[in-house]
């Protein structure tokens, strides 16, 4: 059996699906740095009209706003928006800590409403903030943890070393989670998530706050589990991780899903061409729209002092756009031309970048933000 392969007799038996809606089509994530392992095409989750209001005395919150979509067993599922955006709102009802006002969601078979209890027994989580007990060795706090999912004693001490290993924290085992560096506690987490074998992991923002060193060793982290092919539900703001990692990719904005597909899919949203990004000291609105009309400029996206401009040839459009600026005598910042990312793709479809979001109490009636195209 595989290092970290799932024991059938630890996971109940599961109803079958009522008959399925045509879900998303599912292609391989075109990334030969990473691993993507490869899915069966069966669903293991399922939402379903689902929506989340919350209620005062003073105001009514959308935090999902009549969200649908399926993940597949074995792929790592991305789950991306602004701070704000519902994310966590959507996470905590797929892990049974929050009940839906409307609709419906299944866990790999399980209705999230009638069988909770079924679904715990499946899933880990992996909070964004650190809940270890920091005094406690690396070791007790997996075996407290581990007794909490019903681990058997007679194999809880080789599973802990086994996931001590794979974190590289093997010959921490026995020093306080206190000592720990940030990407040690993060590591820590994780593992602890998977202590029982789930069938799906959800990693709320796992490398939020760490180096750049110790968010590549947790994304290496994230790769060995999804090889023992385990669903990873990934909610993050870093584009780069989510780029890196997810097979497909989910865009969540107040509440709504504007977007589902794979990064190769997604790029197609935007009009073909090189990527203009200009820093400005301000924007005349005539500036804005004679740059529309350029021969070579597709699309034109302003977010506060900065320009998003989609040519078909950046290095003869930017003489022709300087031109513009010079002529409306805006100080230009800085200039830069590349190809199309992650990033690029959510600020044109919601106007806005990842930083720009406010709290769950947005307004999640619709898509906001200012988007302007051609």
């Amino acid at each position: 059996m595989p290092l970290f392969g799932h024991k059938k007799d630890l996971v109940p038996a599961a109803p079958a699906f009522p008959e399925s809606p045509t879900g998303t089509s599912v292609s391989p994530f075109g990334n030969p740095q990473v691993h993507q392992v490869s899915t069966d095409g069966s669903e293991i989750i399922r939402i379903e009209h689902l929506s989340k209001v919350f209620k005062s005395k003073i105001k009514t919150v959308i935090a999902v706003n009549d969200v649908s979509f399926e993940v597949k067993r074995g792929e790592i599922f991305g789950l991306l928006g602004s701070n704000g955006a519902g994310k966590s709102t959507l996470i905590r009802i797929l892990t049974t800590l929050l009940a839906p006002t409307s609709g419906q969601a299944f866990v790999n078979n399980y209705d999230i409403t009638r069988d909770p209890e079924s679904i715990r027994a499946i899933i880990g989580v992996c909070p964004q903030n650190y809940t270890s007990d920091l005094e406690l060795t690396a070791y007790d706090n997996l075996e407290f943890y581990g007794k909490l999912q019903n681990v058997p004693d007679s194999t809880l001490p080789a599973r802990i070393m086994e996931l001590l290993t794979m974190a590289g924290l093997a010959d921490r085992a026995y020093m306080p989670v206190a000592t720990f560096s940030g990407g040690m506690k993060r590591k820590l987490e994780i593992v602890r998530a998977f202590i029982h074998r789930p069938l799906i992991l959800f990693l709320d923002e796992p490398t939020i706050g760490l180096d750049p060193e110790a968010r590549r060793e947790v994304w290496q982290q994230i790769m060995m589990l999804n090889r023992e092919n385990t669903t990873i539900i990934l909610t993050t703001h870093y584009m780069d991780e989510a780029e890196k990692l997810c097979g497909r990719i989910a865009f969540v904005e107040r509440g709504k899903l504007i977007a589902l597909d794979t990064m190769e899919n997604l790029r197609k949203l935007i009009p073909a061409g090189d990527l203009i990004e200009i820093s400005i000291d301000h924007m005349d609105p005539l500036a804005e729209e004679e740059i529309r009309t350029l021969d070579l400029v597709n699309a034109v996206t302003v977010v506060e002092h900065n320009v998003t401009i989609s040519a078909t040839n950046g290095s003869q459009a930017i003489l022709s756009i300087l031109g513009v600026f010079d002529k409306y005598r805006i100080p230009v910042i800085s200039i830069s031309i590349r190809s199309p990312s992650l990033e690029d793709i959510f600020i044109y479809l919601t106007g806005k970048g990842l930083d720009n979001g406010s709290g769950e109490e947005n307004d999640a009636a619709g898509p906001g933000g200012r988007r302007r195209g051609p």
